[in-house]
């Protein structure tokens, strides 16, 4: 990808225009670390862009933005532009192509408004200290001491805070997000205003609101990101719900780490960590990630003092409740939606799998969210009493069965129902679920073990519009 962006920056020009790498790959290079995509700015025009490059994509010309799609990867080229005013807090209501200075000054944070040039002398012969593998050759250009910013791990709006983030509400959660995803602190300033306009954030969408979020909870230091959240009071207005776990109490014997709030921040800490990451089947890291942040949501609404300990009556069900109302409001998708209610839902019964039957237990070992669950469950674990009995024992147990008895064919269906003699209807579905659980129990273990079953329970079955039929071919003997 980045030899196909230089050569991208060569063409641009080669044809007589001026362009740079920019914004977040830059600063990832400065960091030594590996960009996962790369932007370009240039002089050249949205027209001049597209003339160049067979496969482009104009996804704001009128902004002088336009993809182009070059070696199986997608690059965004804009040309260097200055903004008019923001009418809509979020987009400008117009822009004039302009300078590289002008382009820089009129983005979000300094450490996104560097330029790099990848064409030009080595860049030992300039920054001595930065690890060349990553950077190559080529020069930095920085007219916001963004360098600067990055050597001093600090996160500032370019220009005046407060000016920054009324062209774009969004750019509060950002500045969030960066500073925990990078472990970044928040210029004092560009901090104060945010605390200042963070009642702001509900003029944004909610999609864009969940893009945020899902960028600080799937990172590392995600922990870090609630208690940002939390201290710049975002949180109240984008998670209520989290912002109520503050304060709420848990028993000590099982959660001697503190109250909901810390518990579910010292999770998340855990859940993105590659270091303290288990080996095992791949996750899906957006639902686990948000089914740590939402497990306990339950927990506020449900909070007792009794007379023994403090209890959380069905805080799973409800929470699972909560959780499908918050997704559903920040526009998650149903999939997403279904597995995360589903974990929160579920997360409980782990501390009693040492007792299930056994089709109980191959039930949740079957579940297409398993390995979501099972991480769940230890970290909710290693973040409070750090018992992991339970966890061990699913772990081997997923180990020592394989798919087929975990999740077996079926032995019969519905249609060899009906051929015993049994009319469609509530009976059918019956009968075809005992036989699963006891095909789960190892009870009946062939077909002919389960067509046995059926005829005894159509025989058994009450006469009438759910029973067998009494009489002709095909019916139960009596």
């Amino acid at each position: 990808m980045r030899e196909t962006a230089t050569n991208i920056v060569r063409r641009l020009r080669d044809a007589g225009h001026t362009a740079y790498f920019v914004g977040g790959c830059v600063r990832d290079m400065v960091r030594g670390v590996e960009p996962h995509d790369y932007d370009i700015a240039t002089t050249a025009r949205p027209e001049q862009v597209q003339s160049l490059f067979p496969k482009t994509v104009s996804v704001g010309a009128q902004f002088g933005v336009v993809l182009v799609l070059e070696d199986g990867h997608q690059f965004e080229v804009a040309t260097f532009r200055t903004d008019e005013a923001y009418l809509d807090g979020r987009r400008p209501s117009g822009v004039r192509f302009g300078s590289p200075e002008e382009d820089a000054r009129r983005r979000d944070f300094t450490i996104n408004g560097l330029f790099y040039e990848p064409l030009t002398r080595p860049w030992e012969t300039q920054f001595p200290l930065q690890p060349r593998e990553k950077l190559g050759s080529g020069r930095i250009i920085d007219y916001v001491h963004g360098r600067e910013d990055i050597e001093r791990k600090l996160v500032r709006t370019i220009g005046d805070p407060r000016e920054r983030f009324v062209e774009d509400k969004l750019r509060l959660l950002r500045c969030v997000r960066f500073a925990a995803n990078l472990g970044f602190e928040i210029d004092p300033s560009t901090f104060a205003a945010v605390k200042n306009m963070a009642f702001s954030i509900v003029t944004v969408s909610a999609e864009r609101i969940r893009d945020e979020l899902i960028r600080i909870f799937t990172r590392p230091h995600a922990g870090r990101g609630l208690e940002l959240l939390d201290e710049s009071g975002l949180l109240t207005h984008v998670l209520p719900e989290i912002a109520a776990m503050k304060g709420i109490e848990q028993p000590a014997e099982f959660h001697p780490e503190g109250d909901v709030f810390q518990h579910t921040k010292l999770m998340l800490d855990l859940v993105n960590d590659p270091s303290l990451r288990e080996p095992g089947p791949p996750k899906d890291q957006l639902v686990l990630a948000f089914a740590v942040l939402l497990h306990d949501v339950g927990k506020p609404p449900t909070f007792e003092r009794a007379p023994d300990r403090i209890r959380f009556n069905e805080h799973d069900r409800i929470g699972a409740e909560m959780a499908e109302a918050i997704l559903r409001r920040l526009r998650f998708s149903n999939e997403q939606i279904e597995k995360i209610a589903l974990c929160v839902r579920e997360h409980m019964r782990f501390q009693f799998v040492k007792e299930m039957r056994p089709a109980k237990l191959k039930r949740i070992l079957a579940r297409a969210t398993f390995p979501e669950e099972l991480e769940l469950h230890r970290i909710d674990c290693a973040a409070s009493h750090r018992n992991l009995e339970n966890y061990e024992f699913l772990k081997a147990k997923a180990a020592e069965m394989p798919p087929e008895v975990v999740k077996p064919e079926r032995l019969i269906d519905g249609n060899d129902l009906l051929a015993l003699g049994l009319k469609p209807g509530p009976m059918v579905g019956q009968i075809l679920r005992e036989i699963e659980e006891l095909q789960l129990e190892e009870r009946l273990k062939s077909r002919e073990d389960a067509l046995e079953f059926a005829r005894s329970r159509a025989a058994a079955a009450p006469a009438g519009p759910d029973g067998p039929a009494p009489n002709g071919d095909g019916g139960a003997k009596t």
